[in-house]
């Protein structure tokens, strides 16, 4: 069945919401606002709090949760992700208010040139092993930024950041929970950001309508409702970065005359693969990639890529260019590439509508 496609909105998308953020605390913008969340924020809360629930796309929501529930009765909009509809370039434009172009964080595996190797992002090791890419931390060398939390704290407002990847390293959205009701009785106004990596996991391993997601689902509606009731004085936004669709799958390395018109393997993720081709391969690599897979993949020359603003309409980073090859293939069905070990049953990072749409949910009474 032929998908809708939903190609990434730079004035309509995550990385707009943290510049509302940063414009009501008059920590000078890096970029647009959300006009979805502004009008929210025209009132003067004590407390702002932004949880991100990875991977719960619009999809996500309307499969596993009523109508009239907390979550839905309470959905201000849909907007999109940005590209890659991915965790790593997602939550980092949600962290610095930059598009995956200005912060060039773009998907779970980046070719880094000044290292010349494909690298895990949020491990710092070098793809599908253990080995670290650099006595240096790769990406944060190359591509730092800013968190807006820290920004905020910088332009002398008030604002603090929970996730499992931070001190004390909270094992579970209850304990999150603790945490913002904690900061949320502090005196002044305060911005707080939290993420959890749920129903993300779920999703991958188990599909998008099982019952473990299923589950999940509920168990944060409930949660989060119940600390809305508690807290006063307090907007509560919850997002995601992403949603997920459930995917057939190929192997790359079952087409040994594709992987043979490669310099290296690809990266970015296994929905959106970036390709660098032997010169004197490219002619084969076009057609024999497009007569595998030209009706489930948009096969798409970087430089177009870049012309249609697709990772965004800011600044390049300098760095940007060089980590992507010469051709993006996107997923524009349920089928994926696979290049590396794992397999999952769902997946997400290319603009399907299953992977781009995200809600806006708020709870500000």
């Amino acid at each position: 069945m032929e998908k809708k496609l939903v190609w990434p909105d730079y004035n309509n998308c995550i990385a707009n919401l943290p510049n509302s953020i940063l414009k009501k605390f008059n920590a000078n913008p890096v970029g647009a606002t959300l006009p979805l969340l502004d009008k929210y924020l025209e009132k003067d809360y004590k407390n702002i709090v932004v949880i991100l629930l990875d991977g719960m796309g619009k999809v996500v929501l309307e499969n596993h949760l009523k109508e009239n529930g907390p979550f839905r009765s309470h959905l201000a909009g849909i907007y999109s992700s940005v590209f890659l509809s991915t965790t790593v370039a997602a939550t980092t434009s949600v962290m610095s208010g930059l598009q995956p172009c200005e912060h060039s964080w773009l998907g779970w595996d980046c070719y880094y040139p000044i290292v010349d190797k494909n690298v895990t992002v949020f491990m710092n090791v070098v793809q599908d092993t253990d080995e670290p890419a650099a006595d240096f931390n790769v990406p944060w060398t190359v591509t730092p930024y800013e968190n807006i939390v820290d920004r905020i704290n910088r332009f002398g407002g008030k604002a603090y950041m929970t996730a499992p990847f931070l001190e004390p390293h909270p094992q579970s959205l209850e304990e999150i929970c603790t945490q913002i009701k904690e900061w949320c009785k502090e005196p002044d106004q305060k911005y707080i950001y939290a993420y959890w990596n749920k129903p993300d996991g779920a999703l991958h391993r188990h599909g998008l309508k099982s019952d473990e997601v299923h589950k999940c689902m509920l168990e944060m509606e409930e949660m989060i409702k119940e600390m809305a009731e508690e807290l006063s004085d307090t907007l509560i936004v919850v997002t995601a970065d992403h949603g997920h669709i459930d995917n057939d799958m190929v192997v790359l390395q079952d087409y040994p005359q594709l992987c043979d018109c490669l310099v290296r393997k690809p990266s970015l993720e296994p929905r959106v693969l970036n390709f660098f081709v032997k010169e004197e391969k490219n002619e084969f690599f076009k057609e024999e990639f497009n007569r595998l897979f030209g009706e489930k993949f948009l096969l798409m020359p970087v430089e177009e890529v870049i012309e249609k603003n697709l990772f965004g309409t800011g600044k390049l980073h300098e760095q940007f260019r060089g980590m992507l090859g010469d051709y993006l293939a996107i997923a524009t069905s349920d089928l994926t590439i696979y290049f590396n070990d794992e397999r999952w049953v769902s997946m997400h990072g290319s603009v399907t509508e299953e992977e781009m749409l995200i809600p806006l949910i708020v709870f500000n009474e």
